[in-house]
């Protein structure tokens, strides 16, 4: 894609951003886990000027290259993730009937994790909100395929969702990143393609699809509950 292209992608979304700070004010919130596209939105929101309430969910079992770039983040932009935390209580039950290692024994087990994990932090940085912003992009899953940049989210009282990059690719985030000098996560630069929990992500294969270090013990659809799980109710309902 050329640099004009680029450009325009770039235009568009920080319009969807702006869209979203005049309409809803500090009634939205941006969740990052500081992915690459996650950076490439804090870098427009930036160059935007536009004040954004960042919250970043932490697993528990993030690599230490993610904390690393939390930092890395705050000293280059100034921004300050609010940082939710899973419940206590119920990581302390999970690990001790199932064991620490329980989410590799079956998909169910797995989802649970990521239930308590990611899920309910994150239905409670949305109540009280009335909008919040993810970087999912529609060519990354086929479930994602169906996002658009502006949704409905029903699972969480008819809240909207905006995607801003939804309309880029791997490619396009990765020449931004290079042309802006945004930073990302070090990860990245040995093979790995999609970075969640360390203990669940690993580097790919150059042919291999962007998402298949993701849990990539199980077949199927991947997804951890954030965007959508098949037909539970965290399914988000795409608005025309």
């Amino acid at each position: 894609m050329s640099r004009n292209d680029i450009s325009q992608l770039a235009e568009m979304s920080t319009g969807i951003l702006r869209k979203a700070v005049e309409e809803h004010g500090a009634s939205v919130i941006f969740l990052t886990s500081f992915g690459a596209e996650d950076m490439v939105i804090t870098h427009l929101a930036h160059s935007a000027g536009l004040n954004i309430r960042h919250v970043s969910i932490d697993t528990g079992r993030l690599p230490e290259e993610t904390y690393n770039l939390m930092e890395r983040t705050t000293r280059k932009y100034g921004v300050m993730p609010e940082v939710l935390f899973p419940e206590r209580k119920s990581v302390e039950e999970m690990v001790a009937a199932k064991g620490m290692n329980h989410f590799y024994e079956s998909r169910a087990n797995r989802e649970e994790c990521c239930h308590v994990r990611k899920v309910e932090p994150l239905q409670r940085a949305l109540s009280g909100v009335s909008a919040w912003i993810s970087g999912i992009r529609r060519d990354q899953t086929s479930v994602r395929e169906k996002a658009s940049s502006e949704e409905v989210d029903s699972a969480h009282g008819g809240i909207t969702k905006y995607n801003p990059l939804i309309d880029w690719t791997s490619a396009d985030i990765w020449e931004f990143i290079s042309e802006n000098s945004v930073p990302y996560n070090s990860l990245f630069d040995r093979g790995y393609r999609s970075i969640g929990c360390a203990p669940c992500t690993r580097a790919v294969r150059p042919w291999e699809e962007e998402r298949s270090g993701r849990w990539w013990w199980e077949t199927g659809a991947k997804e951890c509950g954030l965007h959508t799980v098949g037909s539970n109710p965290f399914i988000f309902q795409r608005s025309e």
